[in-house]
């Protein structure tokens, strides 16, 4: 696991987890009030999270290709696009994570193709 404070080592965790469908992992980098704002839900707690990620996603075969990483004091936000299992774009995305030891929250831009 990465390093506290280590926020872009966290968020690729976050990102290899996820794709490798590792939820164990992912729950390591993640903070117990982890929450999730996105355009269509919000994710209160990490519990609720992983258990959407894990049981719940409409898509579980699709792979996160990170272009661009940018860190700030207590945050990182990450530049990316989500692929579908044939590789083909799903949506490009901006994440904006903020990090205290782990990830605390993060809120999700994204634009379809």
């Amino acid at each position: 696991m990465a390093e506290p404070q280590d926020g872009p080592a966290l968020a690729r965790e976050y990102y290899r987890a996820i794709d490798a469908g590792e939820y164990d992992a992912l729950q390591a980098v993640l903070a117990p009030s982890f929450s999730h704002e996105r355009g269509d839900r919000t994710f209160t707690g990490r519990e609720e999270f992983l258990t959407f990620m894990a049981e719940k996603r409409p898509e579980t075969d699709t792979t996160h290709e990170i272009e661009r990483v940018y860190t700030g004091p207590g945050g990182v936000a990450v530049q990316g696009r989500l692929l579908h299992g044939d590789g083909t774009l799903f949506f490009r995305f901006v994440d904006v994570f903020q990090v205290v030891d782990r990830l605390t929250h993060l809120v999700t831009y994204s634009a379809s193709p």
